[in-house]
This record gives C-alpha cells, sequence and structure tokens, in this order.
C-alpha cells in the first residue's frame, strides 16, 4: 500500500511504519525478512501503545500534528477483502489532507 499512495498521490506525506509493542521485541532482527514497512520498538519510556490504547493489529492513521486521525483494526478488516483495503487507503490519504487543511 505505501508504494501505491506514493505514485498516486506524490504531493501527500503519507509514511506507513510498524511500531512493535514493548515487551515483544525478542524476534526483531527477523522482522525484517516478513515485510519492508520500517518497524520502531515501543519502550516503557515512549508508551506509544498506551498513549494511543492500540489492540492487536490495530492501523492507528495521525494527521500530520501527530495526533490520532482513525483507527483499522485488520484483524476484524482484513485487507484481503478489496472494500477493506480501499477504505483504509482512503483514511491515509484523507489523514494526510489534513496537513493542507490547517
Amino acid at each position: 500500500m505505501q508504494a501505491e499512495l506514493t505514485a498516486e498521490r506524490p504531493d501527500l506525506p503519507i509514511q506507513i511504519l510498524a511500531v512493535n509493542e514493548t515487551g515483544y521485541d525478542a524476534g526483531l532482527g527477523t522482522i525484517g525478512g516478513i515485510g519492508v514497512l520500517p518497524v520502531l520498538q515501543d519502550t516503557d519510556v515512549g508508551g506509544v501503545w498506551d498513549l494511543w490504547d492500540v489492540t492487536f493489529r490495530d492501523v492507528v492513521i495521525l494527521d500530520g500534528e501527530g495526533r490520532s486521525y482513525a483507527v483499522f483494526n485488520l484483524s476484524s478488516h482484513s485487507l484481503s477483502d478489496d472494500d477493506n483495503y480501499a477504505a483504509l487507503k482512503a483514511l491515509f490519504i484523507a489523514a494526510a489532507e489534513t496537513v493542507d487543511a490547517d
């Protein structure tokens, strides 16, 4: 999806990355072989999962100010469903477009 968004909307500052939950970093060294997303490791100091009230497989979409714009859970909205894929992609675009609106 990142490649699609970059190609289709190069005018928008969209960057998808993963945030690994604190305490689940044992396999972090091998995660690069699974996909192409940059991965950040959450820490007790950062506490991103707690700040954003994340549940497993949540996609938290931030606006241009770094505030939560929307949450899309991949367990209940599989990206193998074309409608879900399109909905998530539209959320990324809408959130990025708020940068220009502010």
